[in-house]
């Protein structure tokens, strides 16, 4: 079977992309609390590599048995790997920014928690409240912050399998559309004497 993309190598296997993929998770597992910045990094990182060490994978002409399920699952992996670091750099963005994930009622309930961790720290110092109001201020706004960010990233986390998936399917389908697009490449024949 001759599946073009990756390394060439039969079935399209790129050690780039399964290297990229398992970063990825490995990201994902790792990463504990609020989305920070630096998973964006990580994120753009991991795509940059996939798609300059990674090739589209190319069903080659022919119509031999196997080869069309040996092209899907190529494209497949493909597209999840880059949906994937898509999700991992997009995540900190959609937990802070309500425009680019409007979370209707999900951002007001995180307030909400917030104001409860706020009055907790409160209740928590007790009568030691009264002594240095300051002290108290920044430690409620800690507790306040910590709650909301911790809300946020949980509903996030919930959310990002869904824009992976609708990155790889977009990535699949202009693969598909841009493979069907062009010439594709014949199989080498044998030459030699028999």
């Amino acid at each position: 079977m001759d599946v073009r993309g990756g390394s060439g190598q039969a079935g399209g296997t790129d050690p780039g992309v399964l290297g990229t993929a398992l970063g990825v998770v490995l990201a994902f597992s790792l990463a504990e609390g609020s989305w920070q910045w630096f998973s964006t990094y990580l994120g753009l990182t991991l795509l940059a590599v996939v798609l300059a060490f990674g090739r589209v994978p190319v069903l080659a002409a022919g119509r031999e048995p196997g080869r069309v399920s040996v092209y899907a699952w190529s494209l497949t992996a493909y597209a999840l790997v880059v949906g994937l670091c898509v999700a991992l750099a997009l995540a900190p963005a959609l937990q802070r920014w309500d425009r680019l994930f409007p979370m209707p009622g999900t951002r007001e309930g995180c307030v909400q928690a917030g104001r409860y961790e706020s009055l907790h720290a409160r209740a928590a110092l007790g009568d030691l409240a009264g002594l240095d109001p300051g002290a108290l201020a920044y430690a409620q706004e800690q507790q306040s912050r910590a709650a909301v960010d911790d809300c946020l990233s949980a509903t996030t986390t919930r959310w990002l399998p869904a824009y992976a998936l609708g990155t790889a399917v977009l990535v699949a389908g202009g693969a598909w559309v841009w493979g069907r697009g062009r010439p594709r490449p014949e199989r080498l024949r044998p030459t030699g004497r028999q």
